[in-house]
């Protein structure tokens, strides 16, 4: 959604398809428009924005701002008839009596292009949310290195490691030039590279060093010992490292950090200590908000959520997965005292894997394992 929002109407041209993958698992719905919708603050003033789109074109598109109480329509689209509000969004006017709207492209990243306002500060929006994926988490220590590059953030992203208990008491980034780029790179990302290089947007590096203390058999500091943090830290470290640069980005900007599998590779202390922090008045005075999911239940029972800040995803038999959060249950149903991952893992909440079937996979075991004996 973030890509296509911001990209849509300058990386696309007419007749390209729009890159959506819908609901495979239905042959019904997938010739059915994905829809995507969100609700967030810009500026002090509450938006929700969202769409509808298939792989040709854009179906639905609407935008509605909140000044003060009530809910106003900026603008709403159905496929290519578009009402729009006359006072606050007329830039939508020029831009459809001038045919600029294609059938692939958002009528938000258009109208952004020719400087409305509203849009802009959509766009503005989507562009500082930041999204960490838990399969690609090690793309981010490039980012983090580029913070490095200014004093006051290395000292805040040392202090980050030392409070998180790795023995880590500084990092020196190994630099390398252009020249030493690889000779069978793809010439166009070799080029690409040394361009970002020389406007000064990007630093090639080998590694990230870290330093620890050396102890003798009595435990006295003899000196320093330097690690590869890709040869010699753990996973786990390398993570936290890989994050604390965007953490810290989030919280000093009052952007949005979404987390994939935030719990993964890290102890599940360490994980309290990083939702403390978005959580902490004095140290996140901007509201930064971390959103992430996680497999860990004890976080239900920190203490650290309201009822509304937590949500499951339920699928069911066929595949389909239902969103909700713990605070649509009547509060009869969830009281402030309970354990909320005692209920959870006791099912009360919903959300939690059917598994009977591993009753099925003993028998077969066991009768495997009978025959191994007979054998």
């Amino acid at each position: 959604m973030k890509r296509f929002v911001i990209t849509s109407s300058k990386e696309s041209q007419k007749g390209d398809e729009i890159d959506i993958e819908p609901f495979k698992l239905n042959d019904e719905t997938e010739a059915f428009p994905s829809e995507f919708e969100i609700v967030f603050i810009s500026n002090g003033t509450m938006y929700r924005y969202g769409f509808e789109t298939d792989k040709k074109q854009i179906v639905s598109e609407w935008l509605y701002y909140k000044p003060k109480t009530k809910e106003i329509e900026l603008f709403y689209r159905d496929y290519q008839n578009i009402k729009i509000h006359p006072k606050n969004f007329n830039k939508g006017n020029t831009l459809i009596k001038g045919g600029l709207i294609r059938n692939n492209a958002l009528l938000v990243s258009v109208a952004a292009q020719f400087n409305d306002s509203t849009s802009i500060a959509v766009i503005d929006w989507f562009k500082k949310l930041k999204i960490i994926s838990g399969l690609h988490e090690e793309g981010y220590q490039g980012f983090t290195v580029g913070q490095i590059e200014g004093s006051t953030y290395k000292s805040k992203i040392i202090e980050l490691l030392k409070v998180a208990d790795l023995g880590i008491k500084d990092i020196k980034i190994e630099r390398m030039d252009v020249e030493s780029l690889p000779k069978d790179m793809p010439k166009e990302l070799k080029e690409k590279i040394v361009k970002e290089v020389n406007e000064g947007k990007a630093e090639i590096y080998s590694d990230v060093l870290t330093t620890h203390k050396k102890y003798d058999i009595y435990k006295n500091v003899i000196g320093n010992m330097i690690f590869s943090m890709s040869g010699d830290e753990s996973s786990g470290t390398q993570k936290i490292f890989s994050l604390s640069g965007p953490i810290l980005n989030v919280i000093e900007n009052g952007y949005i950090l979404v987390v994939d599998e935030l719990d993964s590779k890290l102890h599940p202390n360490l994980v309290c200590k990083i939702v403390s922090i978005f959580n902490s008045k004095e140290l996140n005075p901007k509201n930064a908000q971390l959103i992430f999911n996680t497999q860990d239940t004890n976080l239900l029972s920190s203490g650290l959520f309201r009822r509304d800040q937590i949500w499951f995803t339920e699928k069911n038999r066929y595949g389909e997965v239902r969103l909700y959060s713990l605070a649509d249950f009547k509060s009869d149903e969830v009281r402030k005292a309970d354990s909320f991952e005692d209920n959870y893992l006791k099912g009360k909440y919903g959300a939690v894997p059917f598994l009977d079937s591993f009753d099925n996979l003993n028998k077969i075991l066991s009768q495997y394992e009978n025959e191994e004996q007979k054998s």
